[in-house]
C-alpha cells in the first residue's frame, strides 16, 4: 500500500499544501518546526480518526479556521481510492470516498493502513496504562473496522454507569430503584466490555511473538522483549498497587494473559465481568466511578523479568517502542498477505534518537516496505542503506 497524493487544507500550519508521494522511502527533510510532521499526522488521521499528538481534534484545525480538510489517493493491492476527511471544530467529521456522498468518518475505517512511530511513543513503556490501552484499540479498529462500535458502546456505558454511582454516592444511601438500575448497567458494560476485552487479547497474542524477534533484532540483547494483559475482572488485580505479573505469567513467560481469561468462552467472561463488579460495588459507591472493565487495565510490557517502566535505559525504551510499531506492521501483513496491501509505515524523527548501529537495523528491518514515509530535521540521520526520495519541508511548503 502506498499513498500517492496527500492534499490539506487548514490543516495545522497549513492553508494549502499538496504532497506528491511514491512508492519506498520518502523523506521530509526540515527544520524543526516548519510542518513535517503535520504531514504526517493527516495521513495518520487517516487511518485511524485520531491524531498520535494530540487528544481531540481542535488544535488540528489552522488557528482562526473553522474546518480542515485532508484528501489523499491510496493504492492497495490494485485498487485506487480517494479518501477526504473534513475535521470541523465542535461538530460530526465527514468523509468521502472517491468524492461520492459525505459517510460517517468511521465508514472509512480500515481502507489505508498505517503504521506510525513518533517520539511520542515513548509514552507506551514511561507513560499511564491509557497509552497501551490506545495502542491496542487502534490495532484493534484497524484490523476489524466494526469494533470502533463496540468501542464507543462501551464508553458510553462507562459513562452512563458513572452518572448513576455519582447519584447514588450523593444519595447517602443506594436505594432499591437504584441498586436495580445499577444492575441493568452491570449486564450492557459486562456485555460491551467483555467483547473489547476478547478484542485485546486477541491483539497481544498476535503482536507478542513478532514484538519480541523485533526487539531481538534491533538490540542484539540477551533479554526477551514480552507483554502480559492485566485485566481488572480477574480476582488478583489491585488498581490501587503498581502493575507486576502474576505468578502463571512468571512461570510460563509465552503467556500473554491470565489462563482464565484466554480459555473463557465470551459468555464466560461475562460472568466473570459480572462477578468482579458486584465485588467492587461497595467500593465504587464509595468513589463513584466505575473500578472494574477494559477502561482501567493495563499492560505489563517487561525486558527479561523485570517491567520495563522504570527499569529499561533509553536506548532499551526506544527500541521495545520499535518493536511494538514493528510487530503492528508484520500483524498488518499477517491479516492482508497480498502483494501491494501492506501498511504504510511512517518515521517520524525516529533516527535522530538512535545510535548508528540502531540506525542501520531499523533502516534494514523497514527496507521492504513498500512505502516508508521518514521525517529528519538532518537528510544526514537517514541511513544511507534506506535511500529514496527527499523533499524539503519550509513554512507552509513542501519541495521536491
Amino acid at each position: 500500500m502506498y499513498i500517492s497524493h496527500v492534499s490539506l487544507t487548514d490543516f495545522r500550519s497549513y492553508a494549502q499544501a499538496d504532497v506528491e508521494l511514491g512508492p519506498g522511502t520518502n523523506v521530509l527533510v526540515g527544520s524543526n518546526g516548519v510542518g513535517k510532521t503535520n504531514i504526517v499526522e493527516a495521513i495518520g488521521y487517516l487511518a485511524s480518526l485520531s491524531s498520535h499528538r494530540v487528544t481531540n481534534d481542535g488544535p488540528l484545525l489552522r488557528f482562526g479556521t473553522e474546518r480542515a480538510l485532508v484528501r489523499a489517493r491510496i493504492h492497495r493491492a490494485k485498487q485506487v481510492t480517494t479518501l477526504e476527511v473534513e475535521i470541523t471544530a465542535g461538530k460530526t467529521n465527514r468523509a468521502r470516498i472517491n468524492r461520492a456522498n459525505p459517510v460517517r468518518a468511521r465508514d472509512i475505517l480500515g481502507i489505508v493502513r498505517t503504521v506510525l512511530f513518533a517520539p511520542e511513543d515513548l509514552a507506551l513503556v514511561k507513560g499511564d496504562p491509557s497509552n497501551r490501552r490506545r495502542f491496542l484499540d487502534e490495532l484493534l479498529v484497524a484490523l476489524r473496522p466494526g469494533e470502533a462500535a463496540t468501542r464507543g458502546d462501551y464508553e458510553r456505558v462507562v459513562k452512563q454507569r458513572n452518572a448513576l454511582l455519582k447519584s447514588a454516592r450523593h444519595g447517602g444511601k443506594l436505594s432499591t430503584a437504584h441498586e436495580s438500575t445499577l444492575d441493568v448497567w452491570d449486564t450492557h458494560l459486562a456485555q460491551t466490555g467483555a467483547r473489547l476485552l476478547r478484542g485485546r487479547l486477541d491483539m497481544l497474542e498476535l503482536l507478542s511473538p513478532y514484538m519480541a524477534a523485533a526487539y531481538a533484532s534491533l538490540a542484539d540483547a540477551n533479554k526477551t522483549a514480552s507483554a502480559f494483559y492485566q485485566s481488572t475482572i480477574v480476582d488478583d488485580f489491585d488498581e490501587d498497587s503498581a502493575p507486576s505479573p502474576d505468578t502463571a505469567s512468571e512461570s510460563e513467560p509465552n503467556l500473554v494473559a491470565p489462563a482464565a481469561l484466554l480459555d473463557a468462552t465470551q459468555p464466560e467472561l461475562e460472568e466473570m465481568f459480572v462477578a468482579a463488579l458486584l465485588k467492587k460495588r461497595s467500593k465504587e459507591l464509595e468513589r463513584g466511578i466505575t473500578l472494574v472493565g477494559p477502561h482501567r487495565d493495563d499492560v505489563l510490557l517487561r525486558l527479561g523479568s523485570a517491567p520495563a517502566k522504570g527499569y529499561a535505559s533509553h536506548g532499551e525504551t526506544w527500541s521495545l517502542c520499535l518493536a511494538l510499531r514493528l510487530a503492528a506492521y508484520k500483524v498488518f501483513g499477517q491479516d492482508d498477505p497480498r502483494p501491494g496491501a501492506g501498511p504504510i509505515l511512517i518515521l517520524d524523527d525516529v533516527f535522530a534518537e538512535l545510535d548508528a548501529t540502531r540506525r542501520s537495523r531499523l533502516a534494514s528491518i523497514v527496507a521492504g516496505a513498500e512505502q516508508v514515509i521518514v521525517t529528519a530535521a538532518v537528510a544526514g540521520d537517514v541511513p544511507e542503506e534506506l535511500g529514496g526520495t527527499f523533499l524539503k519541508v519550509s513554512p507552509g511548503q513542501v519541495h521536491s
